[in-house]
């Protein structure tokens, strides 16, 4: 559920039509803290129920030599809450620098870490295993999350000083606030529980492949890959885009039918204008993944699938 609440970053931390930077900024911190407080809470749920965990998910095969990688992998949902959160806050802010980056802390670190300790010129005598590559790819994670937050962080006090120094209207904290978590709540609760019955459904279906045994796994495992480096990243490129452009849409709507109107109603227009973004970039998504998942589907997926695997049983 750590995308849940975050979705709620674009109509409200986005509306720079009726709210202040302050209460933007405030608005992320809260955000920000909260996920990161859901994650922990997460991981060491998952540290504690690894031996759980791994009979659920991982093939029979490798289960009992896993549950050390499944515990170095839990922190992961503490590092992709913040990184989530910080990513969405920053883009509802017009900051795509700091997702950009964290994204290249990501890159940069994964790279490094690979040549030194995993890769066949790696540095000492060592055997690379699979909970190093694990670590590695938690250090990536810990690194690129920490590294756009304190970045984030930064940013927004330089920003917010320069704006106080330069009006003289009253100002409010930006620090985390309780009073704030309802805000983004409202909005942003439906998003929540979606995610969590999502997430739910998702671990069912990969406890049952998992079930079947470690080529269904290995399976899913590629098509997973497919799935996210070839159709979900450009899906979720033109999504951010939208997002960001439909928050603002939203915020300058609500401005102009008045920011004290408490139960305010849209015309037809109106919301055809705020969500048009959005159909841009489903029309976009279409015309490109399309041909793309019919290409995959009568070409591509089996060759790609055992160029992945290595295995004509997988493909």
């Amino acid at each position: 559920s750590q995308r849940g609440l975050p979705r709620a970053a674009w109509v409200v931390i986005g509306d720079h039509a009726s709210r202040t930077l302050a209460q933007r900024i405030q608005l992320s911190n809260t955000l920000i803290l909260f996920q990161a407080v859901l994650g922990l809470i997460m991981s060491l749920a998952f540290v504690g129920g690894a031996r759980s965990f791994a009979d659920g998910f991982v093939p029979i095969e490798v289960r009992e030599g896993s549950i050390t990688y499944v515990r170095i992998g839990a922190f992961s949902a503490f590092s992709s809450s913040i990184e989530t959160a910080v990513a969405s806050a920053t883009r509802a802010l017009d900051r795509p620098d700091v997702p950009l980056i964290i994204n290249s802390v990501k890159f940069a670190v994964n790279i490094i870490l690979d040549l030194l300790l995993i890769s066949k010129i790696h540095v000492g005598s060592h055997e690379p295993t699979v909970n190093m590559q694990a670590g590695i790819q938690l250090a990536c994670n810990l690194a690129s999350a920490f590294i756009g937050l304190a970045y984030f962080l930064w940013r927004n006090a330089v920003q917010y000083g320069k704006e106080r120094e330069n009006s003289s209207q009253e100002w409010t904290a930006i620090k985390p606030h309780a009073g704030a978590l309802p805000i983004l709540l409202h909005p942003g609760i439906l998003n929540f529980i979606e995610s969590a019955i999502r997430n739910a459904l998702y671990l069912w279906l990969v406890s049952n492949i998992v079930s079947m045994g470690s080529t269904y796994a290995t399976a899913w495992g590629v098509f997973n890959t497919i799935r996210w480096d070839l159709i979900m990243v450009p899906v979720q490129a033109l999504e951010q885009t939208s997002l960001a452009f439909v928050g603002h849409a939203w915020g300058a709507w609500r401005r102009a039918i008045g920011v004290q109107t408490r139960r305010p109603k849209a015309t037809k227009q109106a919301i055809v204008k705020i969500i048009w973004p959005a159909l841009v970039s489903l029309a976009i998504a279409l015309v490109i993944e399309v041909p793309v998942c019919l290409f995959l589907t009568y070409f591509g997926a089996c060759p790609f699938a055992r160029y992945l695997s290595g295995s004509d049983e997988v493909a």
